[in-house]
C-alpha cells in the first residue's frame, strides 16, 4: 500500500476543487512552461484565464469579487504547482498584495483592485527589495514625497521583484518621512499602465526559477494622487509589512513540502524503471533507505505544515511558528531534492528533468519572505 499523505486540511469538496485546480494546470501552463523558461515570464493569457475560471483571489470575499474560500482553496493551488515544479506563475506574491488591499487598504481601495486582481486584468507586485536593502528594510532609501496637492511624487528603485515584468499594480515600500525610521515607512500604490517615470529593468537572469519574471523596478519622479497611499495614513508601512507576515511565510512551508512530495514520486517512478548492473536502481538497499528517509521526513513534515494551515484559518497561526513552517520546509527541501537528485544520477543534472529544475528553483526559498537567518533570529525571540 503505498504511503499515505493525505491533508487532515482537506474534504470533498476541497478535493473537487483540486481537480479543476489540476485541469487547468495541466492544461494551460505546464504545455507552455518550456516557452516561458526561455522567455522569462508566462505572459498575462494565462493570468487571465485562471481569472475567468475563479482561481486568482480564492480566498478574498466574494464582496471584492474574490471566490470566497479561505487560505486552504490558495494552499491547493499552491501545492499543485509546486509538485510539478511550476514556478513562474506566481499566484503566491499575488494573493499577498490582495491581502494587503484587504486587510489594510481603504474601502475605496479594495473595490477599485481587488475585482480587477481577481479576474486576473491587473498582476500584483510588492516592490520592497532594493539594490542596498534586502532583510533590512529600514535601509529602504526609495522616497515618496508628498506634494502641496496632496499627492505624492516617488523616486528610487527596486531589484529582485516577482511578478515585476508583468505586474499592472506594485505596492511600492518607500520612505514618507525618512527621519523617522521605520515609523517613517510607507506603501504606495502604483498602477502600471501608462505611467510616467515607471520603468521596467531586466527581466533578471537567475539560477532557477526561469519563467518568473523577476525583474527591476525604477521610479523616476513618478506622480501618483493622495489616495494611492494604502490605509490612508502616512507611516504604517512596516505596521502592514508585519502583519501579513504568518500568512506569507507558510506560503512558503506549503510549497516546500509539495516540492518534496514531487520530487519523491518523481524519484520513486524513475528508479523503478532505470537499470543497472543487471537489477532496478530502486532494488539496491541504498535507493531504498533514501526513499525511507525521504518519505519519513515528508510524513512528519504533513503533520506540522497541515497543524499551520488549520491554525491560519482559525486566525491562530502566530509569526514564530509560520517563520519555523518556513525555516523547516525551505531547509528539508533543499536536503529532500538533493537526494533525489542524486538517485537520478546524471539524468538529475539536466533541465529537461524536473527534479533538475526543482533543485534550482529551491535555493532561493532559504533566501526570499526572509532569509532563514531572520527566521532563527524571530523565532528565537520568541523563546
Amino acid at each position: 500500500m503505498p504511503i499515505d499523505f493525505r491533508r487532515s486540511w482537506s474534504d470533498e469538496d476541497l478535493e473537487l476543487y483540486r481537480d479543476n485546480v489540476v485541469r487547468f494546470i495541466e492544461t494551460e501552463v505546464l504545455p507552455h512552461d518550456e516557452e516561458a523558461r526561455k522567455r522569462g515570464h508566462v505572459g498575462h493569457e494565462v493570468w487571465r484565464k485562471a481569472g475567468a475560471l475563479g482561481l486568482l483571489c480564492a480566498d478574498i470575499p466574494e464582496a471584492y469579487g474574490g471566490a470566497g474560500g479561505d487560505f486552504r482553496h490558495e494552499a491547493v493551488f499552491y501545492e499543485e504547482m509546486a509538485r510539478r515544479a511550476l514556478s513562474g506563475m506566481a499566484t503566491s506574491v499575488h494573493t499577498i498584495v490582495a491581502h494587503y488591499f484587504l486587510n489594510h487598504g481603504t474601502e475605496a481601495q479594495k473595490q477599485r483592485y481587488l475585482p480587477r486582481m481577481a479576474r486576473g486584468e491587473l498582476v500584483g507586485a510588492i516592490a520592497m527589495t532594493e539594490p542596498g536593502a534586502g532583510s533590512d528594510l529600514q535601509a529602504v532609501r526609495t522616497r515618496a514625497v508628498r506634494q502641496p496637492d496632496g499627492s505624492y511624487r516617488i523616486d528610487g528603485s527596486k531589484t529582485f521583484i516577482t511578478n515585476g515584468f508583468l505586474a499592472g499594480v506594485v505596492l511600492v515600500v518607500c520612505k514618507t518621512d525618512p527621519a523617522q525610521g521605520a515609523k517613517g515607512t510607507s506603501i504606495l500604490i502604483v498602477e502600471t499602465g501608462n505611467c510616467a517615470g515607471y520603468r521596467v529593468g531586466r527581466v533578471l537572469d537567475k539560477i532557477g526559477m526561469k519563467a518568473q519574471d523577476t525583474s527591476e523596478l525604477f521610479f523616476d519622479d513618478v506622480h501618483v494622487p493622495a489616495d494611492a497611499l494604502l490605509g490612508g495614513r502616512e507611516g504604517q508601512g512596516f505596521f502592514q509589512l508585519m502583519g501579513d507576515l504568518p500568512y506569507e511565510r507558510l506560503i512558503i512551508g506549503v510549497s516546500a513540502l509539495a516540492t518534496m512530495e514531487g520530487a519523491y514520486q518523481a524519484t520513486l517512478d524513475y528508479v523503478r524503471e532505470r537499470r543497472a548492473f543487471g537489477q532496478a536502481v530502486a532494488d539496491f538497499q541504498n535507493t531504498k533507505f533514501k526513499l525511507a528517509e525521504i518519505a519519513t521526513q515528508i510524513k512528519v513534515g504533513r503533520a506540522f505544515i497541515d497543524r499551520c494551515v488549520e491554525e491560519l484559518v482559525a486566525g491562530r497561526l502566530d509569526t514564530a511558528t509560520a517563520s519555523m513552517a518556513k525555516l523547516w520546509g525551505s531547509e528539508t527541501q533543499g536536503r529532500v531534492v538533493d537526494e533525489c537528485l542524486q538517485l537520478f544520477g546524471g539524468y538529475g543534472f539536466m533541465s529537461e528533468y524536473m527534479v533538475a529544475r526543482m533543485y534550482a528553483d529551491g535555493r532561493v526559498q532559504r533566501i526570499f519572505g526572509g532569509t532563514n537567518e531572520i527566521m532563527k533570529e524571530v523565532i528565537s525571540r520568541a523563546m
